[in-house]
């Protein structure tokens, strides 16, 4: 065998390496892309019906209370197991103290959980429901959480985004539409 031919077949194994390499940097990035892009709704998708139980007795929330807001609702499904519902709550906290009403769903969350997450990272929510048995977040659709729908003066889900909120979301997507919503 000759020597040129000994080095490629040395070098095979790095070529196929680097191609698997490649193929899966390709695949990683494209998810990242799909998962860090807002999923929109129709501008004038109903909210469906819902009901759910308070965090702890009493409280709890429905369709109908959002929609007698008169004003627009951020409605926020988190969890405390969830990492990006960790890093999203900053935000949350800050469009709270903006003035934007955010309502929060724990979803297939543990109570005791829940309000122990609220404490370690903040409580941006003026009302929190329960969906213990994810049978609220069907009817949105949910593909995990966090997610986010803001829900106009009407009832109507306005935008919705899968994944955490950050402060460049809220600036370049939910900001605009809320503007449009005065």
């Amino acid at each position: 065998m000759s020597p040129t031919r000994r080095r490629l077949l040395r070098l095979a194994p790095l070529s196929v390496l680097a191609i698997g390499g490649s193929a899966a940097w390709v695949v990683v990035e494209h998810k990242r892309a799909i998962e860090n892009s807002p999923m929109p709704v129709s501008l004038t998708q109903t909210m469906p019906r819902f009901r759910v139980p308070g965090l702890t007795d009493g409280g709890g929330f429905a369709t109908d209370d959002i929609a007698a807001q008169g004003k627009p609702v951020l409605l926020n499904f988190f969890a405390s197991w969830c990492g990006p519902c960790i890093k999203e709550a900053a935000t949350l906290l800050k469009l709270r103290d903006g003035g934007l009403a955010i309502w929060g769903i724990a979803f297939k969350d543990k109570p005791e959980a829940t309000q122990a997450f609220l404490r370690a990272h903040g409580d941006p929510y003026g009302r929190i429901g329960r969906d213990d048995d994810g049978a609220a977040s069907i009817g949105f659709g949910l593909t995990g959480v966090p997610e986010t729908f803001l829900i106009d003066k009407d009832g109507d889900i306005r935008w919705r985004w899968a994944g955490g909120l950050t402060d460049d979301v809220a600036a370049n997507y939910l900001t605009p539409i809320l503007r449009s919503l005065v």
